[in-house]
């Protein structure tokens, strides 16, 4: 073997087996840091802590939602524990469904306990439509001042708890309704009324 061929040789074998070397020493450190390969337990302290909040249950607020007071024609403020969320939609109908299972306190209910939320959407401009079932039509003890409180009680608790939503719109089984007891008339949306609230 000649003198250049040796040196060629020699360069050549020198390439590879720093190659190889380089290859060999990348592997080790990905195989180091990958997180595939970490012992069960080792994890950061960062997935520790982001486990645990997906695990808590969400936490709960005080909303105030409005029944009627026993000897006058007036809503009042009954405090209660629900999940909030960021859904008015959501939010909504968790308040509709306290309202409907009455008072814990004792104020009076305002909805006849049969009553059933079909529906509630939520409009961009900010109007809650709600749609109840006929029940708390047919089942609603009548009077004027009863049936302004039942209207008003459902329109309070969710504008005043809800920032989004600034009017309410109460539908009867899916369809526009004249009054829910032959005195308010529902064809409206309403807006809350802090005049009627003791």
């Amino acid at each position: 073997m000649n003198r250049k061929r040796l040196i060629r040789y020699g360069l050549f074998s020198g390439l590879f087996f720093l190659a190889v070397g380089g290859a060999a020493t990348i592997y080790t450190r990905m195989q180091a840091i990958s997180p595939s390969r970490q012992t069960p337990g080792t994890e950061t302290s960062l997935d520790r802590d982001a486990v645990d909040k997906r695990g808590q249950p969400p936490e709960e607020h005080v909303a105030q939602l409005y029944f009627s007071d026993k000897d006058k024609p007036f809503l009042v403020a009954e405090e209660r524990m629900l999940t909030p969320s960021d859904d008015p939609v959501v939010y909504g109908k968790t308040i509709v469904k306290a309202l409907i299972s009455g008072p814990q306190t004792d104020l009076a209910t305002t909805l006849p306990r049969s009553t059933g939320l079909r529906g509630l959407f939520v409009t961009e401009p900010g109007i809650a439509y709600i749609d109840l079932t006929g029940n708390v039509m047919e089942e609603h003890p009548g009077g004027s001042e009863t049936e302004l409180m039942a209207v008003y009680s459902i329109v309070n608790s969710l504008v005043l708890n809800i920032p989004r939503i600034r009017a309410v719109k109460i539908l009867i089984d899916g369809r526009e309704s004249m009054t829910l007891a032959g005195h308010i008339d529902l064809r409206s949306a309403f807006k809350a009324n802090l005049l009627l609230i003791r």
